[in-house]
């Protein structure tokens, strides 16, 4: 499979890799995707090209999450910009939802969470 980066994000928990690792599989999305998971990694891909990957890893603080999101488009590749509109405010949004996402984790296991 061919993939290429389009954004990526990471942050910081103040928890156990495996505690980390199960409030953030509980909070990932249920849409209709091909789900793969390889120990503290689980991938989604659906639609045309849409591949978004989550890691969980060890870290000095507890554990830190890395969030990557890739074009995986087998055909018209170069229609992907154009149906996102240039992926015009992309990243930032999926900053936001993904800080709001660990913020959420870091409160259900009461500890801190922050954006690295």
């Amino acid at each position: 499979m061919r993939k290429r980066l389009i954004t990526e994000v990471a942050g910081v928990v103040g928890a156990p890799v495996e505690r980390v690792w199960q409030a953030l599989t509980r909070s990932l999305p249920e849409h209709p995707m091909t789900v793969e998971q390889n120990g503290y990694t689980v991938a989604y891909q659906g639609g045309w090209w849409y591949r978004g990957e989550w890691t969980v890893l060890p870290h000095p603080e507890g554990a830190r999450v890395e969030h990557r999101v890739y074009d995986v488009a087998e055909r018209g590749r170069w229609a992907v910009p154009l149906a996102n509109r240039f992926f015009i405010g992309f990243a930032q949004r999926t900053r936001k939802g993904f800080a709001e996402g660990i913020a959420r984790i870091g409160k259900e296991l009461g500890c801190s969470a922050r954006l690295s």
